[in-house]
């Protein structure tokens, strides 16, 4: 009985998964709740529902997938041009929609020489900023009309659900044009009160770099790009940030002082003075969050550094003093900053999470005492 990707998905949506992993001589496995949980998938029976608690090693009942199995699969997702593309590079990403179901982002990758596919389940409904549980200083930041805000954390940390809902609450209160470049899209923005224009890297645009520049030419008020990969990247968003725009933009870094020093280390070391001047006159605010799972094991919340600049940070940041930050923003609250301790510990107070996963990731003990 051949895997069927539809099937596959839509027990992904039933289960509540955030990622699907296939791959040559293990079953399908959903992440569930930030676990890793296989399926049951046999020839008589097909699909059955996740195992939790049982890891990858589930017997007989889990029949790993073979070759043929995934390529069956890729071929499902990947139309004709895309498939070209996979094989000539071995790897391609792309947004993968199914009507009534939801929509999906994949990445088809080779490994050991067979395919293998990573899965992202993307929800239809865009959350709002309160309902992230994100404190109302990232509303203000967003607010503002210039200047960078950048949302920053590991990979499947939910950056894209909250610039999504900063992009959403752009939409809902004012009347301007926002230009959004990611790779590849994930959420659907529709037109309430400004106008959303989508561009998808590799269909919509070549690069970050170019779709960046000619944003630009594009009468635009708020422009969202996907990543600052690279100092190219890099130099055009604080351009823009610097000629009146709001820009919203991630990176791949755990907290504020790293993602300063990242953006800076971005350029060659000639340029650092220039870079730390700019960057001081544009930055607004810097989001660092986390996933965590729930006490009640009913998904994850997310857990945010919010770090806010204001005129004493500005001269830190010019000065290259970035050590002095994680202070700032411990004694910044009444800037509406807060540390990520204090975040977890809130989030503790609340229930929401356990004292064991607090404790594991709060290393102030005068803060857990």
């Amino acid at each position: 009985m051949a895997l069927n990707i539809r099937e596959l998905l839509a027990l992904a949506v039933k289960e509540k998964a955030s990622d699907i992993h296939l791959t040559v001589g293990a079953p399908p496995v959903f992440r569930v709740n930030g676990e890793l949980v296989s399926l049951r998938w046999v020839e008589e029976g097909g699909l059955g529902p996740c195992l939790p608690g049982t890891g990858l090693n589930t017997g007989d009942e889990a029949r790993p997938l073979s070759i043929e199995e995934i390529e069956h699969l890729v071929e499902q997702l990947t139309g004709e041009e895309r498939l070209q593309q996979f094989c000539r590079v071995r790897e391609c990403d792309f947004a993968y929609g199914v009507p009534g179901l939801g929509r999906f982002r994949i990445n088809c990758f080779r490994q050991r020489g067979s395919p293998a596919v990573a899965i992202r389940v993307l929800n239809d409904e865009i959350p709002s900023l309160v309902e992230l549980g994100l404190p109302e200083t990232v509303a203000g930041l967003i607010r503002r009309s210039s200047g960078l805000v950048v949302v920053t954390g590991p990979a499947g940390s939910g950056k894209s659900t909250t610039l999504a809902a900063m992009v959403d609450l752009i939409n809902q209160e004012r009347c301007c044009h926002v230009i959004t470049l990611e790779d590849p899209i994930e959420y659907l923005h529709c037109h309430k009160c400004s106008i959303v224009n989508q561009r998808e890297i590799g269909d919509d645009a070549g690069n970050f770099a170019g779709a960046l520049r000619a944003a630009l030419r594009e009468d635009p008020d708020v422009i969202l790009v996907g990543e600052m990969r690279d100092a190219e990247t890099t130099a055009i968003t604080l351009t823009a940030a610097e000629t009146g725009h709001l820009v919203l933009a991630t990176m791949h870094t755990p907290n504020a002082a790293l993602t300063i020093d990242r953006i800076v280390d971005a350029f060659p070391p000639h340029q650092e003075g220039r870079v730390r001047m700019q960057l001081s006159r544009v930055l607004q605010g810097i989001v660092a969050q986390q996933l965590f799972p729930r006490s009640d094991k009913k998904g994850r919340v997310v857990a945010a550094e919010v770090f806010v600049v204001t005129p004493s940070v500005q001269s830190l940041i010019r000065e290259g003093k970035t050590y002095q930050i994680p202070s700032v923003i411990q004694t910044g609250a009444r800037h509406g900053m807060q540390s990520f301790a204090q975040s977890l510990k809130d989030l503790h107070s609340k229930g929401l999470i356990t004292r064991e996963e607090m404790v594991l990731h709060v290393h102030d003990t005068e803060l857990l005492r």
